[in-house]
Order: C-alpha cells, then structure tokens, then sequence
C-alpha cells in the first residue's frame, strides 16, 4: 500500500510515528554536533581560530540562511496545495545548498591556509565543516528525491510528510551552522 492509496486516518497515524522517529535521530545528531562545538572551544579556547576567508565564510553562511527561507516557502506552499510555488522553492533550496558544499569544500578546503595535520585547529576546522558538509550533501540527496516526487505529483495538502521531514531535517543542518560559524570563523585569532 503506498501512501497515495493509504486511508487518510492510516496515513496520518504513520505520520506520527514518522515525527517521533525524526525527532529521536536529531536529538541523537544533535549529540555529534555539539560534541564538535565543545571540543573546539575546550582544545582552542576563544583566543584562537583557524586563518580562513571571512568573505568566504559569510557567503555560504548567507546561502545557507537564505536556502533555509525558501524550504520554509516550499513546505507551506505544498500544505497550500500550492505545486509551482512548492517545486520552485525547492529547487532554490537545492541550489542554494549544492552552493555552499561547493564554496566549502570545493573552495575553502583548496584556498585554507593549514591542514589537519597542521594542529588542532585546523583539524577541527575540517572536522567541523566536513561533518556539516556531509549533513548538507545527505539533505540535498533527500531534497532531490523530494522535488523528484513532487514533480509526480505525490505530494498534496493532506499528504506531504517528506516535505515536511525535509524541512525539519535542513533547518536542523541550518541551526547548526550558526553556531559553528562564529566559532570557526569569527571568534578568536587567526592561527596561520
């Protein structure tokens, strides 16, 4: 049974299930993030930080924040019935994140000063953008199988819980961005 032929009531009571389920597994990652957050302050303290492009890392935070505006549109617009707007968000959404993989390992990782080998704080530098980065690339694959959907045509009003998860799922990578960003790039001296 799919969920397109499931009785509504059946559909809505997996919801549920579903809901809980995504919660559990954010907590859980939220454990990995934050384990990165402290060790960077307890290995680096706040005096000292990685040497990378500020203009660098405050376009792809700006992508970031902005992609997570249009998954926000999309998952009203497909609670609205509303396709075009929906499938045009999302794929804003897309862009926008396949771009910030793109600015931080394709661009940053290639200009950084330092490697891991180079000490802790390049070490945590690319252990903290490459664990987010792999959060990115996971959330585009779900946002591609998601848009891929939509454009079928399996999404409705009633029935729209991996849009939903979607966004629940890229706003979480989004909150924690925010925190990792001031820590690798604002907070703290360059260590060259």
């Amino acid at each position: 049974m799919t969920t397109e032929t499931m009785p509504l009531a059946t559909y809505r009571s997996k919801t549920v299930t579903n809901r809980l389920g995504l919660w559990l597994f954010i907590v859980s990652d939220l454990f990995l993030f934050g384990g990165l957050y402290v060790a960077r302050f307890y290995l680096l303290g706040a005096g000292q930080r990685p040497d990378v492009s500020q203009l660098l890392g405050l376009g792809v935070t700006a992508m970031l924040l902005v992609s997570s505006f249009f998954m926000n549109r999309a998952e009203i617009a497909i609670a609205h019935g509303d396709q075009k707007s929906f499938l045009r968000s999302t794929l804003i959404t897309l862009a926008l994140g396949t771009l910030f993989l793109v600015g931080v390992v394709g661009v940053e990782w290639q200009i950084a000063h330092g490697s891991p080998a180079d000490g802790a704080a390049w070490s945590l530098f690319y252990a903290m953008t490459g664990f987010h980065a792999l959060h990115v690339l996971s959330g585009v694959i779900f946002l591609g199988i998601v848009y891929n959907n939509g454009r079928k045509g399996m999404y409705s009003a009633e029935r729209h819980w991996q849009v939903e998860a979607a966004a629940v799922y890229w706003h979480f990578v989004d909150v924690a961005w925010i925190f990792f960003y001031p820590a690798l790039y604002l907070i703290g001296t360059p260590v060259l």
